[in-house]
């Protein structure tokens, strides 16, 4: 006869050893399923997307949350950038996506130093833009040309021939801007050089050739006389007993400016517009600003001496005016500031020469 405290004790023992059976005999029943069945996703679960959606933003939201107090140096980095996107339309093209704060989109010719502070670089700004489309052969032409424009006057040279530094024998050349590209005329720098965001900085620009003679003229008062008259585009009267020219350009020794003229019998259908109104020359031609955004925009991608072009700036100067004014009020020739052109073809040398080396075919 047993007593009750060893049947107790071995009921529990019993117990005990049926639990860790049943333990073992799960966990290997549950290895075998797992080994028999391939993987299981969500995406293969025909749960409602909506709860799909839920939890996949509940996960992407938890984990973005741990990425940003974990390394927050990280934001905006990666494929998928994780700072909110700007956009301001107002922006210029390609910019939109920058703070309008931090966006400068026009530019200038002004020489910066190498170290100093920015705002010390210039003690006085030029307000206007000269650019000569030169060769080597005219540097005292031009050193002439340029002793008539003050400080006020940002001096740019366009080489034509490639030669630079033959030029610093002229003070004023250590001041200037060069940019050399062999074989090329006036109005393929102008397309590539002069964008008007470019040269934005400058209230008039001109862009005159190489063979101007300047005895009779004075830049400070010919822009007093330009912004008198409101002329948006302008020329220098020209001297009218040397050379062909147009009536409109040839200088008239009785007054400060005319914006107007009598050609031969039959040239002009309308007296206010080309070549007996609305009508400057491509050889010295100035502008202001506002003229030159749409003039710049004229001038063809493969324009090369430029004929014709003049028939046509009277297209830009109604727009450029406030109120808009009829382009023969704001187009005119300075009289009392005048010029002779001197007719040296020195482009056009170069071009002989190519000929005669039988090689214009690839120029």
């Amino acid at each position: 006869m047993g007593t009750p405290y060893r049947s107790g004790a071995f009921k529990r023992s019993n117990d005990s050893t049926r639990l860790v059976i049943t333990t073992i005999m799960g966990m290997v029943f549950g290895y075998f399923v797992g080994i028999s069945f391939p993987s299981v996703s969500l995406t293969k679960i025909n749960l409602p997307s909506s709860l799909i959606s839920t939890l996949d933003y509940a996960f992407n939201d938890d984990h973005r949350r741990a990425i940003e107090r974990t390394f927050p140096e990280n934001l905006g980095s990666g494929s998928t950038p994780l700072t909110p996107k700007i956009y301001v339309p107002s922006n210029p093209r390609g910019a939109e996506s920058l703070p309008p704060g931090i966006v400068v989109s026009e530019s200038d010719f002004y020489l910066r130093r190498l170290w100093g502070e920015p705002s010390e670089d210039l003690t006085k700004k030029p307000k206007y833009l000269v650019t000569f489309t030169v060769g080597l052969d005219q540097k005292y032409n031009i050193d002439s040309a340029v002793k008539k424009f003050s400080e006020d006057f940002q001096i740019l040279l366009f080489h034509y021939d490639g030669r630079t530094t033959e030029w610093d024998q002229f003070e004023w050349s250590k001041r200037a801007v060069h940019i050399s590209v062999k074989k090329q005329t006036k109005w393929w720098y102008a397309k590539r050089f002069l964008h008007p965001d470019v040269v934005a900085a400058y209230d008039y620009i001109f862009i005159w050739d190489e063979d101007l003679g300047v005895e009779h003229f004075n830049a400070e008062k010919y822009m007093q006389l330009v912004k008198k008259h409101g002329l948006d585009i302008s020329q220098p009267g020209l001297e009218p007993n040397n050379g062909l020219t147009w009536q409109m350009t040839k200088r008239r020794g009785d007054r400060e400016v005319h914006k107007d003229t009598e050609e031969k019998p039959g040239w002009c259908s309308d007296p206010h517009l080309p070549p007996c109104a609305a009508f400057v020359e491509i050889m010295a031609p100035v502008f202001s600003r506002e003229a030159w955004r749409c003039v710049w925009h004229l001038i063809q991608n493969d324009l090369v001496h430029g004929w014709g072009l003049d028939f046509a700036l009277r297209r830009c100067v109604e727009v450029s005016s406030s109120p808009p004014m009829p382009a023969h009020e704001k187009i005119g020739v300075v009289d009392s500031q005048w010029i002779v052109h001197q007719v040296i073809p020195s482009l056009g040398n170069q071009v002989s020469q190519l000929k005669l080396q039988g090689t214009y075919g690839s120029y």
